[in-house]
Order: C-alpha cells, then sequence, then structure tokens
C-alpha cells in the first residue's frame, strides 16, 4: 500500500488535477470518482493509472476486479486515504481516482460525424456550463460537439465531474479555428443557427428537423460577429423583460430538447402532432 504523500506518484497525478500544461505534457487528466470511472470502464476508455483505497475496494469489489483484470492499465495502486486526498481536487473524494489518456480529437478532419445535430461552443469559460452542456447533450442524443480553443480545457476535473461521467459517451472536440470547422460542416450541407437575445424568430418557430449545428456563445459577450454573420439563421428565447439573460447551459438544453422534441413527434398538416 502507498502511504506517503510525499510519493512521485501523489505529486504527478495531483498536477494533473491543477494545471492543463501538466496535462498536455503528460498526456493524461484526472478522473475522479466511482461514478465516472464506472463510465470510462463501461466505455472502455484507455486509463493508465488508477489508484483505490481497501475500503472503496471492499465496496466495489466487482469494478476492482473489471481494473485489476485489465492488460491496458499500467499501474494500479492501492492507497490510503491520506494519499487519496493528497491527489484528490475535492474535499471528500469517494475512494478512487485514475489518469486516463488525454484525447486525440482534436483536428477539423474528425467532424465530419456530425451529420444530424450538433453544437458548437465558442469562448465558454466556466466548467460547469460545459459539464451541463455535455450531459444535456448526450441525453439529447447529439452527433458531437465543437468547443473553440479558447474555452475551458475539457480535460478540466471540474468539467469531467460535472458531466456525472457523461464525458465519455460524448464526442467532443477542441477547435483552433472553430470557424474553418463551422465552414467545413455548412459545405456538408448542415444549417447553422445562432442564439441571439435580439433575434425576431424564436427556437420555436425553427426547423430542427433539418441537420443544424447550433452556436452558443461566451457567458457575459454571447457568440462573436464573426460566427454571427457565419450562421443560416438566428433565434432567440422568449423570456421575461425582468431577466436579462438565461445561463448558456439553460439555452443549450432548450434547444436541444426543442430539436428532440420536433424530431420525436412530428406534426402533420393541420399543426397536430402524430403521436
Amino acid at each position: 500500500m502507498l502511504t506517503s504523500t510525499k510519493n512521485p506518484l501523489v505529486k504527478q497525478l495531483r498536477s494533473l488535477g491543477e494545471s492543463a500544461k501538466d496535462r498536455k505534457e503528460q498526456g493524461l487528466f484526472l478522473i475522479e470518482g466511482t461514478h465516472a470511472l464506472t463510465e470510462a470502464i463501461a466505455t472502455a476508455y484507455p486509463l493508465s493509472i488508477v489508484c483505490c483505497t481497501e475500503k472503496w475496494i471492499a465496496a466495489n469489489p466487482d469494478l476492482y476486479e473489471q481494473i485489476a483484470g485489465s492488460e491496458e492499465i499500467e499501474r494500479l495502486e492501492i492507497v490510503s486515504e491520506e494519499v487519496l486526498q493528497a491527489i484528490a481536487t475535492t474535499k471528500n473524494p469517494d475512494g478512487a481516482i485514475a489518469a486516463a489518456l488525454m484525447p486525440s480529437r482534436t483536428t477539423s478532419r474528425e467532424i465530419a460525424h456530425i451529420n444530424s445535430l450538433g453544437l458548437a461552443l465558442e469562448t465558454i469559460q466556466d466548467p460547469g456550463n460545459i459539464g451541463a452542456i455535455v450531459r444535456s447533450a448526450v441525453a439529447v442524443g447529439i452527433d458531437g460537439m465543437l468547443v473553440s480553443s479558447d474555452s475551458v480545457d475539457l480535460t478540466n476535473p471540474k468539467i469531467i465531474r460535472a458531466t456525472a461521467g457523461q464525458w465519455f459517451r460524448c464526442a467532443m472536440q477542441t477547435s483552433t479555428d472553430i470557424a474553418e470547422d463551422i465552414r467545413t460542416l455548412q459545405s456538408q450541407g448542415i444549417k447553422v443557427i445562432a442564439t441571439l437575445a435580439n433575434a425576431p424568430k424564436t427556437y420555436w418557430e425553427y426547423d430542427f428537423t433539418q441537420p443544424t449545428l447550433i452556436l452558443l456563445g461566451n457567458e457575459g459577450n454571447g457568440l462573436s460577429p464573426e460566427l454571427i454573420e457565419l450562421a443560416d439563421a438566428a433565434v432567440s428565447i422568449p423570456q421575461s423583460d425582468r431577466v436579462e439573460s438565461l445561463n448558456v447551459a439553460i439555452c443549450a438544453a432548450l434547444l436541444l430538447y426543442e430539436a428532440k422534441r420536433q424530431r420525436s413527434y412530428p406534426k402533420s398538416q393541420n399543426g397536430v402532432a402524430i403521436l
């Protein structure tokens, strides 16, 4: 059992939770908690290092056996509660932490799979927002999501926690030139819609049954003029005059579920939903 908090492994793993630069240099990112670890294993996501306590093993014997029997995991360490706490980015870790290989989906050549419904996020700074958007995206079943490179790092531990394990089920890509990637999708027949507070057309009026990419912008400033100019259409979300704006994750959920509603319950010619 690893009991020293001064062990080099502790410093290595802790740095993954603290620094995007260290994650990039090591090619690893941190997974914290049983839920996230379970989803990583269920989706066959490549893990490099797993640390867990004896108490956690006793509570999760089947999951531990899966981990111990994996030939792909390079290192499995049983650690003390103190060591796990020294690694964790949360105050009360539940007994398991892992280091996973960094995702390699980083080039525009890999966006062709967005052929029905997708998201493009520009300069989103709050990891909690991206985490909540990922959960909605997976629940609706979108094809994939583009995230501009000036947004919060997608391997930020707060994002992974906020997704409740759904991070591993969402096809995400960091885009170094999101405008160019959007143009590529447009050339493939995808309609691009911008979300604007002053757009005369509401999202209820947009036809989401056609292949669509939804653009969502920065929490404070919204979409850039360049992406607004690229959009084929713009929609607004009706709200009370007493409310200045909605949280970007709420906006994403509303638009995605309107798309799901339209696709799940098509209307007849007289406007009555066909059930």
